[in-house]
């Protein structure tokens, strides 16, 4: 199964030291029932890239988090084994839930397939969309379209053999 786990370029630079995308439980975003229902699509690539997005949204919510990390969002794909990810029968009907899976086991980087990344021009609006999402999860229309605006950018796809590239120096 193909998950796309949110991170930070923080979380990521940890990632590359220690070997490990996470250990579970930890949350990760995939083509679900409930994510297929609401798409209304049968296209995998389609299915996969609106589980790459709403990765992409928690990752926003990490930078929200954490003041001090690099305003680009990042996102893993990695395959696990079908068992190793689960939804949460609970949350899956939940919208702020689609495409929300548990992995429970420990991720190693070398199972991540590719690393998706905002580019340094991307940093501005990211950066607002991040201040504005409290706003926006709020009900304030003007801080939803910042928040949108982000998605302005499409992250780019690279190969993980490049993330000492992303995360610089050790």
């Amino acid at each position: 199964m193909r998950v796309y786990v949110p991170l930070t370029l923080t979380a990521l630079a940890e990632a590359h030291r220690t070997g490990e995308v996470g250990s579970g439980p930890f949350v990760a975003y995939a083509v679900t029932p409930a994510l297929r229902e609401w798409y209304l699509s049968e296209d995998i690539e389609e299915l996969e890239y609106a589980a790459l997005s709403r990765a992409a949204l928690a990752s926003l919510r990490l930078l929200t988090a954490d003041p001090a990390a690099v305003r680009r969002r990042v996102v893993v794909a990695v395959d696990v084994p079908d068992g190793a990810a689960s939804v949460d029968p609970d949350r899956g009907p939940d919208p702020s839930a689609l495409g929300e899976v548990t992995v429970t086991s420990t991720v190693p980087l070398a199972k991540a397939a590719a690393v998706h990344v905002d580019a340094d021009d991307a940093e501005q609006d990211v950066a607002a969309a991040a201040d504005a999402l409290v706003a926006a999860d709020g009900g304030d229309d003007d801080a939803q379209f910042v928040v949108d605006g982000a998605d302005d950018h499409e992250l780019l796809w690279y190969a993980t053999q490049e993330i000492p590239n992303l995360v610089g120096p050790a």
